[in-house]
């Protein structure tokens, strides 16, 4: 399978196009730190999660090099990213645009109005995603704007960014 973080960035889709190929292993402390943040802050989120929350959810931001997979299991947390051609196994799989789905997380986005306008694509276990998307919801405020401010004023500069780019693109973002 061609691994699209080697390819050439004039190949690569989206906003890979403006990234340099970036090793994984940078990321996977920055998302096991946004994890805990959001735990941390979100405690209720796991009782609505429910027997879901040993899920494996795949999320497929496309237009990014690489997927993210998570386990919303508060005493296991897992969020890592993994390479396009190395996928792991998962019980749910929620794929769409970069834009879309952090609109989700900035609460400007609605799950069922992208799901069945077919600009959210999920796969497999449904009823665990619905729970998810039901725990985000009731988040107070935006995960993203809460993410964002972990990495203080240029983070909160990168959200403001994103949100500018995805209203120029007509995403709710």
């Amino acid at each position: 399978m061609h691994d699209i973080f080697h390819s050439p960035s004039s190949a690569r889709p989206g906003l890979t196009r403006f990234l340099p190929p970036m090793p994984l292993f940078l990321l996977q402390p920055v998302l096991k730190r946004i994890a805990a943040k959001v735990a941390r802050e979100n405690p209720s989120l796991f009782n609505r999660l429910g027997p879901h929350r040993t899920a494996r959810f795949v999320i497929d931001p496309q237009g990014l090099p690489f997927g993210l997979f998570l386990i919303p299991n508060p005493d296991a947390l897992t969020f890592r990213a993994f390479h396009r051609s190395a996928e792991p196994a998962s019980d749910a799989r929620i794929g769409g645009k970069f834009f879309d789905l952090l609109g989700l997380l900035d609460g400007g986005a609605d799950g069922d109005a992208l799901f069945f306008s077919r600009d959210l694509d999920v796969t497999g276990n449904t009823e665990a995603v619905v729970c998810l998307r039901n725990a985000l919801d009731d988040v107070e405020g935006s995960i993203a704007e809460s993410v964002a401010g972990m990495f203080g004023p240029p983070g909160r500069a990168a959200l403001a960014g994103l949100r500018r780019l995805a209203a120029k693109k007509g995403d709710p973002a």
